[in-house]
């Protein structure tokens, strides 16, 4: 079995207490069927606080939130009760993983942390160097996926291409795959994003905004305030590239996954161009909470991706 992951991803770990915004928050929890059984086995204090706090009520085993949808074993101080009682090794699966993700081939794997986590984007966007795959293992792939990751790896070299500027890459990346973004005004792509399911209301104020002033952006002050941080969109757009251009191994469409590797690096460059605006200035803290926003309102909703491809198709 091949092994993949960016050059980046070892370095990932949870900044738990530290972390802002905390993936124990505001997010269903679902509890697989290993870690019930394991839980229904654990007696005491602990046992009787898991009995009463996962829901078995016909749909999947979840923790039952509270309080400002914090999951029941989040403490006062922003750490793990489970994990401070026995270890990582009392987590279920959906904890365990997040927020990596996995793209799966006949005998390949790829692995990666998704931007919806604060410390993971702010390693992919702070990184300098061009982002990397490593790969261990060995395997045969299928033809079909053999020739889906070759034209990914030109989507890279077109990403990465650092002669060219950013916007110029998009447009390369999607002739590659020969397609093109929907040529709408910046507000109806705001009004398009409004449409979709939202879930944090800080994100709902951002496209009202941008939907509002979309017209007067300050795109050559914005460019001028990036100079030497254009880095940032860059791996951006081969995050994207690398994490959705997969799945099209399940629809064959691989031109709406540029689309909107592409479409989603518009998107936030317009964002940073209105914080400067509103705000006169746009740190890398910005930037990191503008990329976590985006992938936690669009990446982790199925029915939002699904939408924006349909789109983009």
């Amino acid at each position: 079995m091949l092994n993949v992951y960016p050059d980046y991803y070892p370095q990932f770990h949870c900044i738990a207490d530290r972390c802002r915004h905390n993936c124990c928050i505001g997010w269903e929890i679902d509890v697989d069927e290993k870690s019930l059984d394991a839980y229904r086995k654990i007696g005491g204090e602990m046992g009787a606080r898991l009995a009463e706090n996962i829901a078995q009520d016909g749909e999947s085993p979840h923790f039952i939130l509270g309080a400002r949808e914090r999951c029941p074993f989040l403490n006062d101080q922003n750490l793990c009760d489970l994990i401070l009682y026995g270890g990582e090794g009392m987590l279920c699966q959906i904890c365990t993983d997040h927020p990596r993700y996995r793209s799966f081939f006949s005998e390949r794997t790829e692995i990666g942390a998704g931007l919806c986590c604060e410390e993971a984007a702010r390693l992919i966007l702070t990184k300098k160097d061009k982002a990397a795959l490593i790969v261990t293992g060995e395997g045969t792939l299928e033809e079909e996926e053999a020739a889906l990751l070759a034209l990914r790896e030109k989507l890279f070299a077109a990403a990465q291409e650092r002669e060219k500027p950013i916007f110029q890459r998009m447009e390369d990346v999607l002739e590659l795959c020969g397609t093109a973004l929907p040529e709408l005004p910046l507000a109806q792509w705001a009004a398009f994003y409004l449409s979709l399911e939202r879930m944090d209301e800080a994100w709902t104020a951002i496209l009202e905004e941008l939907r509002a002033h979309a017209d007067e952006l300050p795109l050559d002050a914005f460019a001028a305030h990036m100079r030497g941080r254009e880095t940032e969109y860059e791996q951006m757009l081969v995050y994207f590239l690398y994490r959705h251009v997969p799945t099209a191994l399940d629809d064959g469409d691989v031109g709406s996954k540029a689309a909107f590797a592409a479409a989603s690096v518009r998107l936030l460059y317009a964002l940073g161009a209105l914080h400067v605006k509103l705000y006169g200035d746009f740190t890398v803290d910005d930037q990191i909470e503008l990329c976590r926003l985006y992938s936690a309102e669009v990446e982790y909703s199925d029915d939002n991706l699904n939408a924006l491809f349909d789109a983009l198709m």
